[in-house]
């Protein structure tokens, strides 16, 4: 280590990239209130090797939260669904 320079570090990590602006997350904001938009755009902004990291994290979490609830949600309709057609089948065929 004769030849350290703590000034010529070379790093296998990449570049830091400026954090995204306010204005440029109220847009982002904006632009997720537009239904069907919102889900192509979450899609687009998390896919693409373009888009700043913490835009692509912060969309790829919420399609996981949103797959998360659709799951859910298919599940709760599924069971009162059952649980409503099964009561509603005791009373057919009895005029």
């Amino acid at each position: 280590m004769d030849n350290y320079d703590p000034n010529n570090i070379q790093s296998n990590s990449p570049q830091l990239e400026a954090p995204m602006s306010l204005g440029d997350w109220l847009i982002t904001l904006v632009i997720l209130m537009i239904p069907c938009v919102n889900i192509i755009m979450l899609f687009v902004w998390a896919f693409s090797s373009s888009t700043p990291i913490t835009k692509r994290n912060f969309c790829r979490a919420e399609l996981i939260v949103m797959a998360v609830v659709l799951v859910l949600y298919l599940i709760i309709v599924l069971i009162f669904g059952a649980a409503i057609g099964a009561s509603m089948g005791s009373y057919g065929g009895y005029y």
